[in-house]
């Protein structure tokens, strides 16, 4: 089994660095800085980088990149439509590519960037999403709409349950905040919300999250339940017919809570 730790860096980002222990070989996700990454290096003689994985091409996801390619040689990959420092493999939607032995499946995923993409592992149920799903919330829409986002959304949605989603920032109390506003009665909600705020409290960081949690919490992800409706509605001071405008609704509330 692959083992998966959380490498802090900046003020709250994660790196995802994925480790083969029979092999010692080792693969990250969305490295922004390279420090954390050659530090747990340094740490653990006779591992090597394999893999560098990008979702999409903000600094905070690519600012180490190039000095991680030139210290270990490892394999730079990431969306072919974004501009991505070193990448060697150029992605685009479904394609799959091999990892530590496990096959990850590409899936573009447009709103915070056009060309964001993610990574699926559905052996192991894992999604690297980058700033498209986040626990509790979803990426601020800095290219794409809202038309883009929420069909994005919808398609992490789709996948099974149990997958673990493993976002790249500690934004969940904030997130769990907002959706508690917009859903005050939700029962699991309010329950995650205390959760969540005992583990932060603690030091504890609050992912991964699960698909079925977040299809349960998550308000961009309950377009269609009516207690989300009426709250986007009442937000936007008219009725809301499609998803998509609740979505837009939720967004838009989210940016200026």
């Amino acid at each position: 089994m692959i083992q998966i730790d959380a490498l802090p860096a900046f003020n709250d980002n994660y790196l995802w660095l994925l480790q083969e222990p029979t092999s010692k070989r080792c693969a990250v996700v969305d490295p922004g800085d390279a420090a954390p990454v050659l530090a747990w290096l340094e740490a653990h003689p006779g591992w090597c980088l394999s893999d560098i994985l990008i979702t999409h091409h903000h600094f905070d996801h690519v600012g180490g990149v190039e000095t991680l390619k030139n210290a270990t040689g490892a394999r730079v990959a990431g969306p072919a439509a974004e501009k991505i420092p070193a990448r060697e493999l150029d992605l685009g939607d479904n394609d799959t590519l091999e990892v530590l032995g496990l096959r990850f499946q590409v899936l573009a995923v447009p709103g915070h960037t056009l060309g964001h993409i993610a990574y699926y592992n559905a052996e192991q149920q894992l999604l690297f999403c980058g700033d498209t799903l986040f626990a509790g919330g979803c990426g601020r829409l800095f290219e794409g709409t809202p038309q883009q986002m929420h069909a994005s959304l919808g398609r992490l949605a789709a996948l099974p349950g149990s997958t673990q989603v493993y976002c790249t920032h500690e934004y969940t109390l904030s997130n769990l905040r907002f959706a508690h506003a917009v859903e005050p009665d939700n029962l699991r909600l309010s329950e995650r919300l205390a959760e969540v705020t005992r583990w932060r409290e603690a030091g504890r960081i609050s992912l991964p999250s699960s698909i079925e949690l977040e299809l349960a919490t998550n308000p961009f992800l309950r377009t269609d339940a009516p207690d989300v409706i009426a709250a986007a509605a009442n937000r936007a001071g008219e009725s809301l017919d499609e998803p998509s405008a609740v979505f837009a609704s939720l967004r838009a509330w989210k940016d200026k809570f």
